[in-house]
């Protein structure tokens, strides 16, 4: 874990050293050149282990479960908070 804080630090301090240099559109495109990067060692990882190919089934309906329990969790609360704005401008 000190090495994921050190790393971050050092991230941090490399770029407060160059804030003054243009190089946005170089940092932006290696962080998309190595978050895909990322994604695919994930993949080849999640592919490699066989207990996970083999109960991607159920992983499968357990995220649906979730991914839908989310939204509607959002939309409920977003209609919540929308008649609470709307009848505080009414009064």
């Amino acid at each position: 874990m000190f090495i994921v804080i050190a790393i971050m630090g050092l991230g941090v301090l490399f770029g407060y050293l160059i804030r003054n240099k243009n190089i946005k559109g170089i940092i932006s495109g290696a962080i998309t050149v190595l978050i895909w990067l990322l994604l695919f060692v994930l993949g080849t990882e999640v592919g490699h282990n066989k207990r996970v190919i083999e109960s991607l089934g159920t992983l499968g309906v357990e995220a649906l479960f979730i991914a839908l329990a989310s939204l509607v969790g959002s939309c409920i609360a977003a209609l919540i908070l929308w008649k609470y704005i709307v009848k505080r401008r009414e009064q």
